[in-house]
């Protein structure tokens, strides 16, 4: 398919690239909040995500737990137990494929991957021009992508359309990057980068994400999958038809039970829910003020002002 054909929204000025949303646009400061899982087993979990990941417990919910960084107390990540989950089976479900915790620097992926190798862990690996990514499942099925950025005056653009590719990478380079200091946990300012769904057709996901939530175009003409950002970012979204034909996630699966997309104020939420709504999609509005909407195949995603 052509990019023209995809092109549908107000082309972004030559500064940003992409395919601005073309209605309601996303404001640049948006950013990827806390991710939430249901998971199996509650102690398993968390002694995979202590020990693997080197998060840590930043307090406790009446179904869960929140962790974050070694380096700080904000949550990236809740835990919700539903004892007897089942795993997610090997080609998917509609739902999440990953969700992508960004280290801050290379130096500390590579201290990462030194980690991973002294414990004998397993993690895919590639290169993807923007970043240099790590991957891992737990112990339920679920997938994680660990990564750092490139510097962004390094992307590189065809035309309007972000240059990414799945490319082997240097890991020999990565670890030197990470000088002789050790792995102790996740770093202050780890964070959710990025959250990349399985969905049904693209162009609904399409539909939903870029003409009514607001998400610009970023990447379009990857086999089976759709980027899209706020910012001129390389992708707060990433959405594939890898798992076409699979049913959504069950509520007695392990699962993405919903991620956070945090604006900058109460009064972008209310844009956003408002542009959903005109598009005719499925949203909730909720006592604390966040509005939960829900793509085509009822993955959900919060809305929250910045606190």
């Amino acid at each position: 398919m052509s990019s023209e054909s995809l092109n549908a929204g107000t082309i972004v000025d030559d500064a940003s690239h992409g395919v601005a949303a073309p209605h309601f646009r996303l404001p640049a400061a948006t950013r990827i909040g806390v991710v939430r899982l249901q998971v199996a087993d509650l102690a398993r979990s968390l002694a995979y995500y202590e020990r693997v990941l080197g998060l840590r417990d930043v307090g406790r919910t009446t179904s869960g737990v929140s962790l974050g960084p070694v380096g700080g107390n904000a949550p990236i990540l809740e835990l919700l137990e539903r004892p007897g989950a089942r795993a997610v089976p090997k080609r998917g479900r509609l739902g999440l494929y990953h969700y992508a915790i960004l280290l801050p620097d290379r130096a500390s992926l590579g201290r990462f991957v030194k980690h991973l190798s002294e414990i004998g862990a397993y993690a895919g690996m590639s290169d993807h021009l923007v970043s240099e990514a790590l991957y891992l499942t737990d112990p339920d099925g679920l997938g994680i992508e660990v990564y750092a950025d490139r510097a962004r005056e390094t992307w590189r653009y065809e035309g309007r359309q972000l240059q990414m590719a799945t490319n082997p990478l240097n890991v020999q380079d990565l670890v030197a990057a990470a000088g002789t200091e050790g792995w102790t946990g996740m770093p202050n300012g780890t964070k959710i980068g990025h959250v990349h769904l399985h969905v049904g057709d693209i162009d609904q996901a399409a539909a939903f994400y870029h003409d009514a939530l607001g998400f610009d175009k970023v990447v379009w003409s990857y086999p089976g999958a759709l980027f899209l950002s706020a910012g001129g970012y390389h992708h707060h979204l990433g959405t594939n038809t890898w798992a076409a034909g699979a049913a959504p996630a069950a509520e007695d699966e392990a699962r993405l039970v919903e991620w956070e997309l945090v604006l900058p104020d109460a009064g972008a939420v209310a844009s956003a829910a408002q542009s959903v709504e005109r598009a005719r999609g499925s949203i909730e509005r909720l006592p604390d003020g966040s509005v939960l909407a829900r793509d085509p195949w009822g993955t959900a995603v919060r809305l929250v002002a910045e606190s």
